[in-house]
């Protein structure tokens, strides 16, 4: 079955972000187009040919249905790939992880309006109201009770749709410096350490524009997820490897790393491998081989 999966811009879309993964961690085959949140036209109005859609992520499937919204996405794609693992097969596990899923996608309204998410930088000097500190307080006891009764890694034992749905919480927490208690600041870890987010911030960080409108008047820290390996652009080769590791197509860019050069199809594939070569598990094939 072929998907196509209609997403915004990856720094700034939180929505898209947990649409891109239900397909990206349950490894089903889908092909991504992206609107633009810099353009005049609205999202509305970019997605006037799929009605009655007006979001990201917007999911069109080949027998032509038109999901316009992340939690029926999530369910759709529950019902057409029972054994992709997107809901626990445990039923007390899948009415947890339902539940909080829920939550996510109807609560919340402090921390996410006051802390867009935006993976392009990480602030120090945030204050958070009263409400979102009620929004975290509310956070970590969630998170701590799903967390003891299925005794982790993810929030109902192994990655489910829940997880995604809060990938972008921990992306805000992160990248506001928000404090959360131990169990809680672990299982925002786990997120900050996942090749799956590790691969959206990536190619986040080299496409699309900067929108001023995200950005914040706080002082800009490092972000506080595991350090990349340290890559380089560089202007010419010879490389390696001779074929892109992504497409396979001859190699015309090429980036450096510990003082191998390796190349890759275009500019996008060698600059969202040089934001996190170990992100990337086709890349990291040929540099171990």
């Amino acid at each position: 079955m072929t998907y196509t999966l209609i997403l915004g811009d990856r720094a700034y879309s939180s929505w898209s972000l947990r649409g891109w993964l239900l397909f990206e961690r349950f490894a089903i085959p889908v092909t991504c187009r992206h609107i633009t949140f810099a353009d005049d036209l609205t999202v509305a109005q970019q997605l006037a040919d799929y009605p009655p859609a007006k979001t990201v992520p917007t999911l069109l499937t080949q027998d032509g249905a038109i999901i316009g919204d992340s939690l029926a996405i999530a369910e759709e794609l529950a019902s057409r790939h029972p054994d992709a693992g997107i809901w626990p097969t445990d039923p007390i596990a899948r009415a947890i992880a339902r539940s909080l899923a829920a939550e996510m996608h109807s609560g919340f309204m402090a921390l996410r309006n006051d802390c867009p998410m935006n993976l392009r930088c990480a602030y120090s000097g945030y204050a958070p109201s009263m409400d979102v500190q009620a929004d975290l307080r509310r956070l970590g006891d969630i998170w701590a009770l799903a967390l003891e009764k299925s005794g982790g890694p993810w929030l109902c034992g192994a990655y489910s749709a829940a997880d995604a749905f809060f990938a972008p919480v921990a992306g805000r927490i992160a990248g506001y410096g928000l404090k959360m208690p131990d169990v809680a600041q672990s299982y925002v870890d786990s997120h900050l350490a996942d090749p799956a987010l590790r691969r959206w911030r990536a190619m986040g960080l080299v496409s699309g524009p900067d929108l001023p409108w995200y950005a914040r008047d706080y002082e800009q820290t490092i972000w506080p997820g595991p350090a990349p390996l340290p890559a380089l652009p560089v202007g010419s080769g010879p490389s390696e490897n001779s074929a892109c590791p992504y497409s396979g197509k001859p190699v015309t860019h090429f980036m450096e790393l510990d003082g191998r050069i390796f190349g890759f199809c275009n500019a996008f594939c060698r600059d969202k491998t040089v934001i996190d070569p170990a992100a990337w598990p086709k890349f990291m094939n040929i540099n171990q081989s």
